[in-house]
């Protein structure tokens, strides 16, 4: 299993916005998955898949005008300002 950040943006203007953003976050969330409280768009997520496995799998449930980055996390590569409880779930799948 490999970990993958997982960022998005939603086109905010669209009409049915709230409705998008559940079916997207429900969709990711079909992966073992920890978020940041700080973070409202980015989760880790942990899969045997690729990024670009990952990527069309997500990119399925969005528009042309939205946007999503999916990328491995490899050991010793990543730093940052996070919840302990999310730095230990990442820890213990890198």
């Amino acid at each position: 299993m490999s970990v993958f950040l997982v960022t998005w943006n939603l086109n905010n203007e669209r009409s049915n916005y709230s409705q998008a953003r559940k079916a997207f976050i429900d969709h990711l969330e079909r992966y073992t998955n920890v978020k940041d409280a700080g973070l409202e768009s980015v989760r880790w997520i942990s899969s045997t898949n690729t990024a670009g496995q990952v990527y069309e799998d997500l990119a399925s449930k969005l528009d042309r005008n939205d946007r999503v980055f999916v990328t491995q996390v490899a050991p010793g590569t990543h730093q940052g300002w996070l919840d302990k409880a999310v730095w230990d779930w990442i820890n213990a799948r890198v």
